[in-house]
């Protein structure tokens, strides 16, 4: 089956790419393996935000009496707010699903490949293989958890972002390492809803990326909360022999050591590009550490093959992973494809 466009991954990046391209005319697939909305939607931003919100409550009525209301005991049902988030996922997918037939946009459900610069090879549920042709092919596969070698996640003591959404019990402790947006996102919410939560970072400071004032206001605040920070401290090990986790961790300017006992280990040091087995070694697409190497309207160094979003690296140079940004460049480079000027 041939398209003017096929877009591989229908996150905000993807998705976006998609309807633009379809209001500019040219006949569209989306490639997805999973779920419509990609990792944003599913299991990222947006069940983030429902989890924080709950907590928000939970901690508005904890603190009544601040605001002059008297309210009676009050308790976390973590199954009832988990299945809140995961709806509210579903909710939005299901909206994405629905702004695909709007503009007439066909959902190629599987794993794709690139099998030349005009060629995608997807991959169904059932192991059949179908190639589709189109003249623009535009990578939008996003990122996922980055493992370290001594942070190995196995799904059950040391977990990944996933895992920390769909939890069946809540744990009554927890170390986060990493305290980028994943790790103090997750760190307030389990604060709030009773687990002891130690954050670990291994720079000098919390959301090492923000603004220092930033940094020391957020830390200052979680501290007064309850949460323990460890800045400028490494994950060294963690073994997970026993009931418990036990964390050995140490402090990288006095070289210090110690070792926290927990349930469960959230390793939250980042994420790496989906860019395995896309096939762009058979098309000879440049790279670096796995992120797809643009030039300012996301064409790769193949003619016809673009990225977009959390892949890339414009000009090799470092580039924020968000979804408004993924979003952004999606809608100019077809834009650009079409002989507009964005």
């Amino acid at each position: 089956m041939n398209f003017d466009i096929i877009v591989v991954g229908s996150g905000p990046g993807g998705y976006v790419t998609a309807i633009r391209a379809a209001q500019l005319g040219y006949k569209v697939a989306v490639v997805e393996r999973e779920s419509l909305g990609g990792i944003c939607l599913n299991w990222g931003c947006i069940p983030t935000k429902a989890l924080l919100k709950s907590a928000q409550v939970f901690n508005y009525i904890q603190h009544a009496k601040d605001y002059g209301i008297t309210v009676g005991e009050s308790a976390v049902d973590f199954d009832v707010v988990i299945r809140r988030s995961r709806d509210v996922a579903n909710g939005m997918s299901k909206g994405v699903s629905f702004l695909m037939k709007k503009n007439k946009i066909t959902v190629i459900m599987g794993t794709a490949k690139l099998m030349a610069a005009n060629t995608v090879e997807v991959t169904d549920a059932d192991g059949k293989k179908t190639n589709y042709q189109a003249p623009h092919i535009i990578l939008a596969t996003g990122g996922r958890s980055r493992e370290l070698p001594q942070l190995r996640q196995d799904g059950q003591k040391i977990i990944g972002y996933r895992e920390a959404m769909s939890l069946k019990t809540a744990p009554k402790s927890m170390v986060i390492i990493g305290s980028g947006a994943i790790g103090v996102e997750f760190a307030y919410f389990y604060h709030s809803i009773g687990t002891k939560v130690t954050l670990v970072e291994y720079m000098p400071n919390v959301v090492p990326i923000e603004d220092e004032d930033v940094s020391k206001e957020l830390e200052k605040q979680y501290k007064a909360m309850g949460i323990t920070v460890l800045t400028n401290t490494t994950a060294e090990k963690v073994d997970t022999t026993g009931k418990n986790c036990q964390v050995s961790l140490k402090n990288n300017g006095t070289g210090a050591t110690q070792i926290v006992e927990c349930d469960v280990v959230l390793s939250a040091v980042g994420v790496t590009p989906n860019t395995e087995n896309l096939g762009l070694e058979t098309l000879g697409i440049q790279t670096d550490r796995g992120f797809v190497i643009t030039d300012e309207y996301y064409h790769t160094n193949v003619t016809g093959v673009y990225a977009i979003g959390d892949i890339i690296r414009v000009n090799n140079a470092p580039h924020p992973a968000l979804a408004h940004v993924a979003s952004a460049e999606g809608i100019i480079c077809v834009e650009k494809i079409a002989g507009h000027h964005p």
